[in-house]
């Protein structure tokens, strides 16, 4: 898009030309906005998230938490609108404490997960804007290693295929707390690397049989200058190679 000054006599206008500039199609469209992740693996249950919040082409806030935890065993990752996610953040965690109270025992994950979508359904074609992915632990103290118990269920969420490139490769069920938390890590700082509407900081919620624990809140900055001198360091090492060979 171009302007053009023109002089009318004792006024002046701009007139605004658009130029169509011919593109070859995407084979997917690339998606943009919050990054959220979590997975299952040995020791639990990771939920990851970024904390940049955007209106429209702008930051809004770099500082927002987009994991809400609803109970001792449940969290919610979030995007869509901040206010009415945390309305309905609310609205879910009430509804599964009066169900504790009445049956004396949890929701599970993906009942909780049905209960929201439910409840989200009759406002379908408004303007709430309300992504979620449920993370919890079903079950007593049956030890991490029981895969029945670590659950991760989709009430509505927007994936970025930006994350799924780390994820796919590296994710697998032996994996230890730190490689799970090392994998979500770089998961995130690589969707933010590629995606203006995601950055700053990463969250990070560890969910075991005991509950959830929170990690401490990471700019991702460091993740790039330690990418930076992962690089720099390959670099030195294949022409050290060279120079012996």
């Amino acid at each position: 898009m171009y302007f053009i000054f023109k002089e009318n006599g004792p006024e002046s206008t701009f007139e605004t030309y658009n130029i169509k500039h011919s593109s070859v199609p995407l084979p997917f469209p690339m998606a943009h906005g919050t990054t959220t992740l979590a997975f299952m693996f040995q020791g639990g249950v990771m939920a990851a998230a970024d904390t940049r919040s955007s209106c429209s082409g702008l930051v809004a806030c770099p500082a927002s938490q987009k994991i809400l935890p609803i109970h001792s065993h449940l969290v919610g990752l979030t995007s869509g609108t901040s206010a009415d996610c945390a309305l309905w953040k609310r609205i879910l965690a009430r509804e599964l404490r009066l169900y504790q109270l009445r049956h004396g025992r949890r929701l599970s994950t993906s009942g909780a997960a049905k209960l929201l979508s439910h409840m989200l359904h009759p406002f379908k074609g408004t303007e709430l804007c309300v992504a979620a992915t449920l993370c919890g632990w079903d079950g007593g103290e049956t030890g991490p290693g029981n895969s029945t118990n670590a659950k991760v269920s989709l009430a509505k969420d927007e994936r970025s295929p930006y994350a799924y490139s780390i994820l796919d490769q590296g994710v697998h069920w032996g994996l230890s707390v730190d490689e799970a938390k090392s994998i979500a890590r770089e998961a995130v700082y690589r969707a933010t690397y590629r995606d203006a509407y995601s950055g700053n900081c990463v969250d990070m919620y560890h969910i075991t049989s005991k509950g959830w624990t929170r990690r401490n809140r990471e700019d991702l900055k460091e993740e790039y200058y330690r990418e930076k001198e992962r690089r720099k360091h390959e670099k030195t090492e294949r022409r050290d190679v060279t120079f012996s060979d």
